[in-house]
């Protein structure tokens, strides 16, 4: 039984969205993020709604060593982690050569780094209790090469693959885990990417709720998948099209499509 989840990422987003249901089902949880105001006042809210016990650990994980530093904060306070879900991460929209290289290597450091080494810390201690959970949140962006977002997409490539093998190490053990991939959401991940308000997660009205994609991941978890696609069915096409399409060609209709954006930026 899961008893106390950690979240990164979790002030906003999908990150904040799973705080919220997994105190609605009565689990302690550590929060994490840079903000620690925002972190604090979620708590709050979640200790008065839900009664349950929360740790607030403002930290940033983009800083080499964070990961490490976050385990020896979790362990100096006597708290054992059911469920980890690295949710923290961000994308960056752009022709690669004209974007700072600096947030690339950040972008690298978040999405990859520290996801790997949070996983390589908690996930023995899982499989010594012979339970728990760990939830990486990838994107359907993992699925294929993104021109103007190459490093987002390779990132979220790592991840999916890397969490998938992690699966196929772990399932008869007793610990859960998914690669989630949810398809645009109802986020600041537009803004935060530098994409132009008007190219921005295309029609408004096909982003999917935080809510709706943290259901699927649960359920997923539960059933011990290796993977859940989120979003419906056009997702689900979309994260399939690489398998009957040449490479080339899907690349470059790619590239056409996400172009319109960089052309409105310049």
């Amino acid at each position: 039984m899961i008893e106390t989840a950690l979240i990164t990422g979790a002030s906003s987003g999908i990150g904040e969205t799973f705080a919220r249901e997994l105190a609605s089902q009565k689990k302690n949880l550590v929060l994490v993020a840079r903000s620690k105001d925002k972190l604090e006042q979620l708590a709050t809210k979640l200790e008065q709604k839900e009664g349950i016990k929360t740790t607030v650990i403002p930290q940033d994980l983009t800083l080499p060593g964070a990961g490490q530093s976050l385990f020896d904060q979790i362990k100096a306070q006597g708290l054992t982690i059911d469920l980890l879900i690295n949710n923290a991460g961000f994308g960056d929209y752009g022709n690669f050569s004209d974007r700072p290289l600096d947030k690339q290597i950040t972008m690298i450091q978040l999405n990859i780094t520290v996801l790997t080494e949070l996983t390589g810390l908690f996930l023995p201690e899982m499989k010594q209790r012979a339970n728990g959970g760990i939830i990486n949140v990838s994107s359907i962006a993992g699925f294929q090469p993104l021109p103007y977002m190459s490093v987002y997409a390779a990132t979220k490539a790592f991840v999916l693959n890397f969490t998938e093998a992690l699966w196929a190490e772990n399932k008869d053990c007793g610990v859960n885990i998914l690669a989630l991939c949810p398809g645009p959401t109802e986020s600041e991940f537009f803004k935060r990417a530098e994409f132009p308000d008007s190219f921005a997660g295309g029609d408004k009205n096909s982003l999917v709720s935080s809510e709706e994609v943290v259901t699927e991941a649960l359920k997923a978890l539960n059933k011990n998948q290796s993977t859940v696609v989120t979003g419906g069915i056009g997702n689900q096409l979309l994260v399939n099209v690489p398998r009957f399409v040449p490479r080339d060609f899907l690349v470059s209709a790619v590239e056409k499509q996400f172009k319109e954006g960089v052309a409105q930026k310049s």
